[in-house]
């Protein structure tokens, strides 16, 4: 399989069935905001190689799962409006979320102030695709009622999970979670 084909050289790349957009297209934008939020939660866990905390595995797991759920959202989102979706995602999807940032949150100190971004490298790359996530939610947001409103929610709870997974994986691995700078 050739990995270039020169069908995008002049500015389009093809939907799911084929429909040419340009790159530009808000739908392009949804989803390849998601394959960054991929690529970095693919980040995020290359730094936990090495390391050593309750619940690890658990989190590479229920990652794996989420990244190839991400690719479900990219299809979701690359599938022009009235065809078919090849994979689709399931309310299952959303509540295992749910649970993971419920567990995850109890063994976390109750949050008092904003938390600057940052930590362990981990950390600080959870935080990174959570605000990538955000973004996809925006352009997926911005397409209307095109969108299933299934992504809307999973885009949703995954920037929740990312935080708590942030915040869990820092206080892991003893980083202090630094807090807004109060002016006195």
């Amino acid at each position: 399989m050739k990995i270039y084909t020169k069908t995008g050289d002049k500015g389009t790349t093809s939907l799911i069935y084929g429909q040419r957009v340009a790159k530009n297209d808000l739908r392009v934008e949804a989803y390849g905001t998601c394959d960054e939020t991929n690529s970095m939660i693919g980040l995020a866990l290359s730094y936990l190689q090495g390391e050593s905390f309750q619940k690890k595995e658990l989190i590479e797991n229920m990652y794996h799962k989420i990244q190839t759920n991400l690719f479900h959202v990219g299809a979701e989102l690359a599938t022009p409006k009235g065809k078919p979706v090849k994979w689709s995602l399931k309310v299952s999807d959303i509540e295992e979320m749910e649970k993971q940032i419920d567990q995850m949150n109890q063994s976390l100190p109750e949050l008092t102030n904003f938390i600057l971004p940052g930590g362990h490298c981990a950390g600080a790359a959870f935080h990174v695709a959570r605000t990538t996530t955000r973004r996809a939610e925006r352009c997926a947001v911005s397409l209307g009622e095109e969108v299933n409103p299934l992504v809307l929610a999973y885009l949703n709870r995954l920037s929740d999970l990312l935080f708590v997974t942030a915040r869990f994986v820092n206080h892991e691995l003893g980083s202090i979670e630094q807090t807004l700078h109060q002016e006195n």
